[in-house]
């Protein structure tokens, strides 16, 4: 089933690997963005199933920022994220708090049957996170 996956990332490069793996092979609709401060304006309009983002964009920690104002949003709050960022002891001392939000974490240099799985892993958690609330 098609899903629509949202992937910010400042490195060009970065961005069209996720779009070659995953609306080329895996078959998902991708959108690709560089972090802009109205990054949760787009979110809202295009109302991702999934999103992908790096934490870090230059030198500054804005994607994290980003990150916590989604939680935070009740609009957006319940949007699988999946943090990819190479700060492995960065991510590693926040796990506490990506394990209590449900952030997924996908290290690079990242393999890319390790991307799909956790990818597949956060869509389907979505899925059954709208059913629950449905319901």
């Amino acid at each position: 089933m098609t899903k629509c996956i949202m992937v910010i990332n400042d490195t060009q490069e970065i961005l069209e690997l996720f779009r070659e793996i995953l609306q080329e092979e895996a078959g998902h609709e991708v959108h690709l963005f560089s972090f802009e401060p109205q990054m949760l304006d787009h979110v809202k309009e295009i109302r991702p199933d999934l999103i992908i983002s790096d934490h870090v964009f230059g030198e500054e920690k804005i994607g994290w920022q980003f990150i916590q104002r989604l939680k935070m949003d009740r609009d957006t709050a319940n949007i699988p994220v999946i943090v990819c960022s190479g700060a492995i002891k960065e991510l590693k001392e926040m796990e506490g708090y990506l394990t209590q939000k449900n952030i997924g974490v996908l290290y690079k240099p990242f393999d890319i049957d390790e991307l799909l799985n956790l990818v597949e892993l956060k869509l389907r958690e979505g899925i059954a996170r709208e059913y629950e609330r449905e319901a």
